[in-house]
């Protein structure tokens, strides 16, 4: 028998964006339901386990409240519970892995820790119920709108009909679309199609997809041997080149994106060449107490283990559960390699003390609970942000297109890694950009929105929209746009479309924390 539960929100998909949105809908005083595939809540700063990637502003400004809220929090979290120097404690802009990729670089659980707090409020008041481990299966449709999605326990295989006014997805892949018939978009435009300088010259390719990442842990003790079994298509991934990569993956030689020439890497600091170790460093041990780690702790999210060689959305479940298979065997691959292999710069190869640290990812195989998604399924939506406003050789007045239905705004380079189809890095310079609440809108469907990487936007476009803060502010801006909705008992469609409703709309955003329009800045 299928329960039956009802809330005035429902979200799909409890990543980055869900989350933010919970907290926009329970602060506007609605009930939510918030289903979950994995047992953490986070996406991208969890289950998936990939540190912030953030804009050179973040400190002062480029984002929303709540989402610096969650800063402050994870920053607070390592002062109030953990060992720390005197000078890191005082430190306001404390960075507790030292990373280069990001000013805020942190273990996975610190920020799983974090949104937990966040939501425990309304968790704990009954407005929040937080499902993790289900799946939609099955979504019903009455013209235009949804009335219900189904969900699967994963683990019991119970099913519940989820009913509400609205609806959210907030799914890495775009989940509820292909079940509730709502018109989208997969893989890459043509020029043709959108005009953009860097979309396909010829015909589009649907099938094209950014290659996805199992992210993994790892610290260094050396002396000590920790060398994982062989796996199993570790001959196949060693032996393995790109027509487009300079030498075989597995090497310490990769390319600068935007200009696709070789570059060397190195593992650990030492020399002027890029470490990858410090890139995505999530624990610092010089900034706690002697004692707390035995070794600075990485993430290994690196272009050598982007696996692109399959899709797993659009596919059958045989076919994605391969491409799982096979790039988890890359990230364990590339770990083997460093650990027996890889060229050390003093002579000799391997290092043996590298340690898988499953702990950090709260997994058996020490592979992260979910694959780094950096594309999604995308809505055909009233509005549909292009390469020309964004792009920095598309804006001679070095200012992105105005968008008159702002919800939100964002900043990062138009960034798309080696995809299905054997294509390269796509890497443009952009100046910082809006949301436009079109963007989050069906073309047809009145009570969804999108709430994640699955907006209205380009192949292109996705690249610098799928990014941290601006996946919160998108999941923040959509649920408040649909609380807003069932108070005013209009569609997003009509308040997108009212001037009168749009202006009250986006200053009650802006009450709310959430940043329209950006100060004089530069392109990046």
């Amino acid at each position: 028998m299928i329960r039956v539960q009802q809330a005035d929100l429902i979200i799909i998909g409890g990543g980055t964006g869900g989350c933010a949105a919970a907290l926009a809908a329970c602060k506007s005083g609605k009930t939510v339901i918030m289903t979950e595939e994995t047992t953490w809540i986070g996406g991208q700063l969890t289950s998936q386990a990939v540190p912030p990637d953030e804009h050179p502003w973040i400190e002062s400004f480029g984002c929303t409240r709540t989402y610096r809220q969650f800063r402050d929090g994870v920053r607070d979290y390592y002062r109030d519970h953990f060992p720390m120097t005197s000078e890191a404690r005082s430190n306001p802009e404390l960075n507790p892995g030292s990373g280069s990729v990001s000013r805020l670089c942190h273990e996975p659980r610190t920020a799983l820790a974090v949104l937990q707090q966040m939501l425990a409020p309304y968790i704990h008041s009954g407005l929040l119920s937080l499902w993790t481990r289900h799946v939609p299966v099955q979504a019903e449709t009455s013209g235009d709108s949804i009335t219900s999605v189904t969900v699967k326990n994963l683990e019991s295989g119970e099913q519940y009909r989820l009913s509400a006014p609205y609806f959210l997805d907030a799914t890495e892949c775009g989940d509820v679309l292909p079940l509730a018939g709502v018109e989208y978009v997969t893989g890459a435009e043509s020029q043709a199609q959108t005009g953009e300088p860097h979309a396909v010259s010829g015909e589009a390719l649907p099938n094209d997809w950014q290659g996805f990442t199992y992210c993994f842990a790892i610290d260094y003790i050396e002396g000590e041997d920790h060398t994982i079994e062989k796996p199993a298509l570790y001959d196949f991934w060693k032996s393995y080149r790109a027509d487009f990569w300079p030498d075989h993956l597995l090497s310490l030689l990769g390319v600068r994106p935007a200009t696709m020439e070789p570059v060397h890497y190195e593992i650990f600091p030492g020399t002027e060449r890029f470490s990858l170790f410090k890139y995505r460093q999530i624990a610092d041990r010089g900034l706690f107490e002697e004692g707390t780690y035995r070794s600075n702790i990485s993430l290994v999210n690196w272009p050598q283990n982007d696996y692109w060689l399959g899709s797993i959305i659009e596919v059958t479940e045989e076919e994605k559960e391969r491409h799982l298979y096979e790039a988890k065997q890359l990230s364990l691959s590339l770990l083997y390699w460093m650990q027996t292999e890889c060229p050390r710069p003093g002579g000799g190869q391997g290092y043996p003390g590298m340690r898988l640290r499953k702990d950090v990812v709260g997994t058996e195989d020490g592979l992260a609970m979910y694959p780094y998604i950096r594309e999604s399924r995308r809505i055909k939506a009233e509005f549909t942000v292009l390469e020309q406003h964004v792009a920095t050789e598309c804006r001679p007045d070095g200012k992105a297109e105005h968008f008159p239905d702002s919800v939100g705004i964002g900043c990062y380079r138009i960034d798309l890694h080696p995809s299905t189809e054997n294509r390269p890095y796509i890497d443009v310079s952009t100046v910082p950009f809006q949301i436009p609440l079109g963007s989050l809108i069906p073309v047809r469907v009145n009570n969804l929105l999108a709430a994640c990487k699955n907006l209205g936007v380009t192949h292109i476009t996705n690249g610098c929209y799928r990014l941290h803060p601006v996946e919160w502010n998108i999941g923040e801006a959509a649920a408040y746009c649909a609380s807003y909705c069932i108070d005013k008992g209009i569609t997003p469609r009509e308040l997108r479309n009212s001037k009168a409703e749009l202006k009250q709309f986006q200053q009650m955003l802006v009450q709310a924390g959430v940043e329209l329009e950006w100060p004089a800045t530069r392109p990046v």
